[in-house]
């Protein structure tokens, strides 16, 4: 929470921002004209005393007692993500699955009480970030084995500890929201440069355990790239490994946490890679008549060493949806801190130029010393790109289906992956009766291959519309794996998205990450059913 505004319990960010008004007509008339007939009708969220929540089933100890919070609002609001399917079940008041406790330590100590305590007392733990999940990860569906659920937020421990100015790299508190650190971070001159469209509302803590993707299409845009070292509590005692630029020394501990999701412990604190503030923009869009060209245009970007910070190749439907554009649009973009980058962008404009692809404006170009334009370049990024999940949320209160699913293949696969992951949605949609579209744009490229990002909007049924996009998740999901797509990119795996990782991971490896967890979180408290299942009930620590 920042300032006076209020985190919404059941949507997206704070109440203050929610789509009202003008925006909300305008919406309603883009969605009314996409999909004629569609009941647009506005729903509100229940009142939280409507919802049924009954007390806390367990008490925190005394020494715990004051950062306990047993508020009904705080418990709704720590009870699930930020996927449709969560504001859509938050909606219609079906949120079964509540932490009987809200925890926000402000140390490390009293994450190691917390710990301590739950271990004994058979008590399910959820490590909770800015909560904005989409996969199920912060949701307290853990199965029957416990004496209660909390949910662990960190967001207390939020402050950048140490900056070394040499190594350029900082010492951070884990459940810093991406604003608090980038502010903290900026009378030194640094960023982290990780921008994700959550920004607002996620923790570098959450990033971490998810092993996010950021909002830079090529370059180091993985947390993954960013991370020197972690220092991670566990049942079994703390873990911190040692800050080094590279090592060969045996597999990464690091790699051991980052993408565990809190599933064999809590991140509390990493050194990261900082960067200089970038001073040079420049950008362009260009407009391709030809989608296949426009893929082969960026897949020579991808492999031709020039690192565009953006690079998102949006397909028809998306275009129009978006930009109002009937055909594909390749949003391209540089920056640098070191120089100005124009050489760069006349370059990309080149390769696509090879390819039919034509400017659809003039390139723009910024000085960060020209304080007007940057902040009107920030102003923009955040219109278009921060309100998108507000937005989202308004049509999801209208009866409508509103999501999205990524993934990430090889070039070599793209064609058979998209047609076939298309197909699959589009046959689900006429299945559960949900007209609708399908759209895809390109997050992320890498010289070996993209992340095709899909988008899906559709004309649910008010009450239905969970039970619609379940299906809808399942029929692509299954097409994903069987074409060679990745479950997912940059999601994580949560609870949702557990049945087909199950299926992309080697056993072996899920073995041997049963027998981590085992040693890390002996008594399964830890985030149970994420990655792997719940311990049994005769096993769970009592």
């Amino acid at each position: 929470m920042s300032g006076s505004a209020t985190r919404s319990w059941w949507g997206w960010g704070n109440v203050e921002d929610a789509v009202v008004g003008a925006e909300r007509a305008e919406l309603t008339r883009r969605a009314a004209a996409m999909l004629p007939g569609a009941d647009l009708t506005v729903h509100r969220a229940p009142p939280v005393q409507a919802l049924g929540v009954g007390p806390a089933r367990i008490g925190a100890p005394r020494a715990l007692a004051g950062i306990a919070s047993q508020d009904v609002r705080d418990r709704l609001a720590h009870s699930h993500g930020q996927a449709f399917r969560d504001v859509a079940r938050a909606l219609l008041g079906r949120l079964p699955h509540v932490p009987d406790l809200v925890l926000r330590p402000t140390s490390e100590e009293q994450v190691v009480q917390v710990l301590d305590w739950c271990a004994g007392a058979g008590v399910a733990v959820v490590p909770f970030g800015g909560g904005t999940s989409v996969v199920g990860g912060v949701e307290p569906r853990v199965g029957d084995g416990y004496a209660g659920a909390v949910s662990l937020d960190l967001t207390a421990m939020d402050r950048v500890l140490e900056v070394d100015r040499t190594s350029r790299a900082a010492l951070v508190q884990a459940g810093v929201l991406g604003p608090h650190l980038e502010r903290q971070l900026r009378p030194h001159g640094y960023t982290l440069r990780f921008f994700p469209q959550s920004f607002e509302f996620s923790s570098l803590g959450g990033w971490l355990a998810t092993r996010a993707g950021g909002h830079f299409a090529t370059g180091p845009t993985h947390i993954d790239d960013l991370a020197e070292s972690l220092r991670v509590v566990t049942p079994a005692g703390a873990v911190e490994s040692r800050r080094l630029p590279a090592s060969g020394a045996g597999p990464s501990p690091d790699r051991m946490f980052l993408g565990s999701e809190g599933a064999l412990g809590v991140i509390t604190s990493a050194w990261v890679r900082l960067q200089d503030r970038p001073r040079w923009r420049a950008g362009a869009s260009v407009g391709f008549t030809d989608h296949d060209a426009g893929v082969r245009a960026v897949r020579a970007l991808a492999q031709s060493g020039l690192d565009p910070a953006n690079c998102r190749l949006l397909d028809p439907m998306e275009a129009l949806i978006n930009a109002g554009s009937p055909n594909s649009v390749l949003v391209l973009g540089f920056e640098s801190a070191d120089r100005p980058v124009t050489a760069e962008l006349e370059r990309a404009l080149e390769l696509c130029a090879d390819h039919g692809g034509v400017p659809t404006g003039p390139p723009r170009s910024t000085d960060g010393a020209d304080r007007a334009a940057r902040d009107a370049a920030a102003d923009t990024w955040r219109a278009s790109f921060l309100r998108m999940p507000y937005q989202r949320d308004a049509l999801a209160a209208q009866g409508m289906i509103v999501e999205t699913f990524e993934t990430a293949c090889t070039w070599d696969r793209l064609d058979a992956l998209r047609a076939a992951v298309t197909a699959a949605a589009e046959d689900a949609m006429r299945q559960v009766g949900a007209v609708g579209v399908v759209t895809c744009r390109f997050t992320h490229v890498y010289p070996d291959g993209p992340a095709p990002y899909f988008g899906v909007y559709a004309a649910g049924r008010w009450g239905s519309t969970v039970e619609q996009w379940d299906e809808i998740k399942a029929a692509v999901s299954e097409a994903l794996l069987a074409h060679g797509g990745t479950i997912t990119h940059h999601h994580a795996v949560g609870r949702d998205h557990r049945p087909w990782y199950d299926r992309q991971r080697p056993d072996l490896f899920a073995a041997a990450l049963r027998a981590g967890k085992a040693v890390l979180d002996p008594s399964g408290i830890l985030n149970p059913g994420v990655l792997l299942d719940p311990a049994p009930v005769s096993t769970a620590a009592r």
